[in-house]
């Protein structure tokens, strides 16, 4: 990867990163950071098709996604069963279907992800909707942060806890998918949580907090790319392990 494809890797990389990371401090606040995991998960369907028929990645994973997430919807309202029996139900049941019908050769791609066939055109939709979550999230942030410490005195500002909720499970389910692409269906959890933790253990204040996340998200992608060129590792683990790296650095300077 030389030239404009490696520019094109580390664009992409790092605004998903960053925008992951600036979401995972909310995501963290709302102590759901490991939510990622069983959504990423979810999409192993979307992914498989897409793989099958050769169209990107992104959109198999989020269009899985989103019907996944109205199943869970329907089924709570149908049998009254806890969210989080009914997400083991549904999370189990993608994954066998993945793993039903996808490739053998395929199976490294779906489970931490691929981007040797970056094009132009993803580069750049990557980065416009990464741009897009960052400023959906920043415009509810401190929204849904008041919304964390009590719904009640939300509610009595006038804050609609079922508006800002779905808006920010889109949030959620947009970074997965466009996660998905860099570090596959099976660590779309680190990318929230890890610099969302790396951000907390360095920060002072909210905002140092936020930022920080989007920081060290996008840090760790740019870096990631480049142990990527140089050592041949997959992306998706050279980005995960270098997040990982940046979280204790952050452990040892953090003041007691």
């Amino acid at each position: 990867m030389i030239g404009e494809k490696l520019f094109l890797a580390i664009l992409m990389t790092a605004s998903i990163g960053a925008a992951a990371g600036y979401l995972g401090t909310l995501m963290l606040s709302k102590r759901m950071s490991l939510v990622g995991g069983p959504l990423g998960h979810l999409t192993l369907p979307g992914i498989t098709l897409a793989l099958i028929y050769g169209f990107d990645v992104s959109i198999g994973a989020f269009l899985m996604l989103v019907f996944a997430i109205l199943l869970i919807w329907l089924f709570e309202k149908r049998t009254k069963l806890p969210l989080e029996t009914l997400t083991a139900v549904v999370f189990s049941s993608c994954v066998a279907v993945a793993f039903l019908f996808l490739p053998s050769e395929e199976i490294e791609t779906a489970l931490i992800g691929d981007i040797s066939q970056l094009s132009p055109v993803t580069a750049f939709l990557s980065v416009l909707f990464s741009a897009t979550v960052f400023l959906i999230i920043r415009i509810i942030y401190k929204k849904m942060v008041f919304l964390a410490v009590s719904e009640d005195l939300a509610k009595s500002e006038g804050i609609s806890p079922d508006k800002y909720n779905l808006i920010y499970l889109f949030a959620v389910a947009l970074v997965v998918g466009l996660g998905i692409r860099i570090v596959g269906s099976l660590l779309t959890a680190a990318i929230v949580s890890i610099p969302a933790a790396t951000s907390r253990n360095l920060s002072n204040n909210m905002n140092q907090y936020a930022y920080g996340g989007a920081i060290a998200g996008g840090l760790a992608s740019v870096l990631g790319i480049v142990m990527y060129q140089l050592f041949t590792v997959p992306a998706g683990l050279a980005i995960i392990l270098t997040s990982a790296g940046f979280f204790l650095l952050s452990a040892a300077l953090k003041r007691t």
